[in-house]
């Protein structure tokens, strides 16, 4: 996928309020061996290695766009590497993402998996966008499945990969966590209008789509999907109501 990190960063104030929620659920230490997942451009990873001080951390993405900025980050006890989340091995006193994990397919298996890094006592932070429902999202969804679009995708839509809060509680509790803070937060974003909130989406949930229709497409798309929210959103300014799940475990046998 061919992330923009400028356009990413956009709305860098709405994207990194959540982080600094779930940096409050880590028990602070120093000296840990501490993993990032899906670091993108490393500005906030920066942020979590600067919270837990002599630790040694790893900021990992799949993005090798994102990653050329990140490198401007590393310093003595934070390097960037490129992989992908799901291939993630070794042992971590803390596995933490912020905004990555929805891209990934099987929380059922992944959440366990992430937690069987931890030693007894580590950490597992996380969190993920819940606000697939949004006509943002529902949006994107419909217009993928008309033409010309659905032949030029094959009929693909991207679904992500985000489960109720419930069952995160009980999925890890199962698999051995303990001190378990795992809940869902509406950050109220106002934007200018509904323009901005497509030019949100374009740097998050429309790079898959994009990524796989013909650019001849792109223009066409976008403006049909910038018709569609400004019918449903034609106040200025226009409230965003942005569901995130936060989830926070410590791993205890």
């Amino acid at each position: 996928m061919p992330w923009d990190p400028r356009r990413y960063h956009q709305f860098q104030k709405e994207r990194f309020a959540p982080f600094e929620d779930l940096l409050r659920l880590i028990k602070a230490r120093s000296g840990l061996r501490v993993i990032d997942l899906g670091c993108g451009t490393g500005e906030l990873t920066r942020r979590l290695a600067d919270h837990l001080p002599e630790s040694d951390v790893v900021g990992l993405d799949a993005s090798r766009e994102m990653l050329e900025q990140a490198q401007g980050q590393a310093r003595l006890g934070l390097r960037f590497q490129l992989g992908a989340i799901e291939d993630v091995d070794g042992e971590w006193d803390l596995v933490f993402s912020h905004a990555a994990l929805q891209w990934v397919a099987g929380h059922r298996t992944l959440m366990p998996r992430l937690l069987s890094l931890l030693p007894v006592g580590g950490q597992l932070a996380v969190q993920v966008p819940s606000n697939f429902d949004h006509a943002t999202h529902e949006e994107i969804r419909d217009l993928a499945g008309c033409e010309p679009f659905r032949d030029a995708l094959n009929g693909w839509v991207n679904e992500l990969h985000v489960l109720p809060i419930r069952e995160y509680a009980d999925l890890l509790h199962a698999h051995g966590a303990g001190e378990l803070n795992v809940f869902e937060k509406i950050y109220p974003h106002v934007l200018e209008d509904a323009d901005a909130m497509v030019a949100w989406m374009q740097g998050t949930a429309l790079v898959p789509y994009f990524d796989r229709l013909p650019k001849e497409l792109h223009e066409r798309f976008l403006r049909s999907y910038r018709d569609r929210l400004r019918r449903r959103f034609p106040e200025r300014p226009v409230f965003y109501g942005f569901n995130r799940t936060l989830i926070a475990a410590t791993r205890v046998r």
